[in-house]
């Protein structure tokens, strides 16, 4: 199977490089939630509210392009799939695409940034970056935020800040989350633990694809909670914070578990690299599961030569509407489970006695 050609331009930006902190910070995500007066949000407003935010929209584009080119989306005019894919890019959130009539989506060419319009606010702008980067998330989502309000009209309120339909964004409308790789915390059984203190901070734990998802491969979204009453800088300031206490723990985490229990670890993560390499069939989430156990293998030395950007992909590559989308057709769970088992074995082969487990 070869797919190299079409992965080409497919990968975001923040798949295609580890950034800060790669080791255990995946990516970085800052979204910004902005109304336009004299509209009632999107969950109130009538088909032609609506289909005026659009054509709002769209007439600032054309009368004054952003720097940056960006590719317009009309949501349902896409097919289940690909819709799918959006939300595993991580572009847009799984409510967005369940409601798709009259929704559009902006994207920019790296996909680092895209608008969603007409979801539960009429703007959520959002900036994703590879890694532990808030000042760089931050940075893009600012300067898109910036455009819109040279041109639109937004709600905003010198007492309590930006008008949002959701009153936990009331403020700065700003929300901030680091997708964490945590495999270290839960195998000592203190995730819980530590990111249950969290919520105490006005910290959220989120699962892999946002609010009312679980974990899956060990990541965690970690966010504020708050905006009303809170700086753009305090918030981030905060979550940085939090964000490099717990990478710091979960690194030493790994130290105390290579020094103390390494014939364990050595064995857990081996026999996740040997399915890997020779699985015929594997399920979404147990591939996810055993790529957690091998990038953790592979940051602490004991699988070498394993390109960590290439294990990366794979952790993308492997979901369900991006194998469909890979392969051309809609799969039967069995054939999807088939293909993602070969995609993964195709993408581990390496030379011949380069990639032996260092034990």
């Amino acid at each position: 199977m070869k797919i190299n050609d079409y992965e080409k331009d497919f990968f975001p930006a923040w798949v295609q490089s580890e950034g800060e902190a790669g080791d255990v910070a995946i990516s970085t995500r800052i979204r910004l939630a902005r109304n336009l007066k004299g509209i009632p949000f999107p969950n109130y407003a009538n088909e032609a509210q609506l289909s005026k935010i659009n054509d709002e929209i769209c007439r600032t584009i054309q009368e004054r392009p952003p720097i940056e080119q960006l590719a317009l989306i009309k949501v349902e005019e896409l097919n289940a799939n690909d819709r799918l894919i959006l939300v595993e890019k991580h572009l847009c959130s799984p409510q967005f695409i369940d409601q798709s009539h009259l929704r559009m989506l902006l994207i920019n060419r790296e996909q680092s940034v895209s608008v969603m319009v007409n979801e539960e606010d009429h703007l959520r702008i959002q900036a994703i970056t590879a890694g532990f980067s808030l000042e760089g998330a931050l940075g893009l989502a600012n300067q898109m935020d910036d455009y819109f309000e040279e041109s639109l009209d937004v709600c905003f309120d010198e007492n309590y800040g930006y008008l949002t339909s959701c009153p936990t964004n009331v403020g700065t409308g700003l929300r901030a989350s680091v997708m964490l790789h945590l495999p270290g915390l839960a195998m000592v059984d203190q995730v819980k633990k530590v990111l249950t203190a969290l919520i105490h901070i006005g910290i959220s734990i989120r699962g892999l694809y946002g609010e009312g998802t679980e974990s899956i491969g060990d990541l965690y979204q970690v966010s504020n909670s708050v905006t009303l009453g809170r700086t753009e800088a305090d918030l981030s300031g905060n979550l940085r914070s939090v964000c490099r206490q717990v990478i710091e723990r979960e690194r030493a985490v790994r130290e105390s578990l290579l020094k103390d229990s390494r014939i364990q670890l050595e064995d857990r993560v081996c026999r996740s690299y040997g399915i890997l390499t020779q699985a015929r069939m594997l399920s979404s989430q147990e591939g996810l599961k055993l790529l957690s156990d091998v990038k953790l293998g592979v940051e602490l030395g004991i699988i070498p030569k394993i390109n960590k950007k290439m294990l990366k992909e794979l952790l993308f590559l492997i979901r369900a509407s991006i194998l469909q989308k890979i392969i051309g057709k809609e799969l039967s769970p069995a054939e999807r489970d088939f293909y993602r088992a070969s995609i993964i074995r195709d993408k581990l082969k390496i030379q011949e006695g380069s990639g032996e487990p260092n034990v």
